[in-house]
């Protein structure tokens, strides 16, 4: 097919999955977040939640759980997660029916080629972020159209503008943050009234969970998620970038 027809079809698709982002975002705008749950699973087309099973991730989980139990939860284990993380993965799964919890790892030769030592994030810590997070994800959402995720608001400034769909740049998905407005206290209301078990680690002062080389204890006072990435010029890990650039819904990057 000749250059200006591809260009000229993938214009297209790129209008027509904003106008679907931009219907639904319309359409639940005033809705809960399990309204928007609900409506990913069901209209969003093929769609996989990815979670850290950090902190916060139970709530989410469970939320996809009450719809459909087999919904696809990715899990990115990037080998240098707390030992607590992979004991509450099975725990949570567990204790909510989870049916299709699939494990994602990067590749043992890219490991052994790139950071045989476990060093790499000494010197370059979002090469590290990028061999041990993104490019395995982004390997295993090939199959997918969409991914859900628990990316909220109040958890930093460049989330601050985040709506329940946005059109991920460069890759023609769609992603879905049911819980983009909540507040912290809709949270903790919600793991309550749900009974849902909390990862061991936030009684430990530990309310934002990453890696452990590169996730440290919270002081009183400071914003939850100052123990990620510690005196970095840092705020996220590079699964919401595309080509090195921050992905925000409404904004030219």
């Amino acid at each position: 097919m000749p250059l200006d027809l591809i260009q000229t079809e993938l214009g297209r698709e790129r209008r027509e999955l904003t106008e679907k982002v931009e219907a639904l975002n319309a359409r639940f705008r005033h809705h809960s977040a399990h309204d928007v749950m609900h409506g990913a699973l069901e209209e969003a087309g093929n769609l996989a939640l990815v979670s850290s099973f950090g902190a916060e991730s139970v709530v989410l989980l469970h939320m996809a759980a009450v719809v459909d139990k087999a919904t696809p939860v990715l899990f990115i284990d990037t080998m240098m997660l707390f030992t607590e993380t992979l004991e509450y993965q099975h725990e949570v799964s567990e204790r909510l029916g989870l049916k299709n919890v699939q494990i994602i790892r990067a590749d043992d030769e890219d490991i052994q080629r790139e950071d045989p030592y476990g060093a790499l994030r000494l010197r370059d810590m979002d090469a590290c972020c990028n061999l041990r997070k993104t490019f395995p994800l982004q390997r295993a959402l090939a199959g997918y159209e969409g991914w859900i995720t628990g990316r909220k608001r109040f958890q930093s400034g460049t989330r601050a503008t985040l709506e329940f769909f946005e059109v991920e740049d460069g890759t023609g998905r769609i992603k879905v943050n049911p819980l983009a407005h909540w507040a912290p206290q809709d949270v903790r209301a919600y793991m309550e009234e749900n009974r849902l078990p909390r990862h061991p680690l936030v009684a430990k002062g530990y309310p934002s969970i990453g890696c452990a080389p590169c996730t440290s204890p919270v002081k009183d006072g400071e914003d939850p998620r100052a123990g990620r990435w510690r005196d970095q010029n840092k705020e996220e890990c590079g699964i919401h970038f595309v080509d090195g650039k921050m992905v925000r819904s409404g904004e030219k990057t």
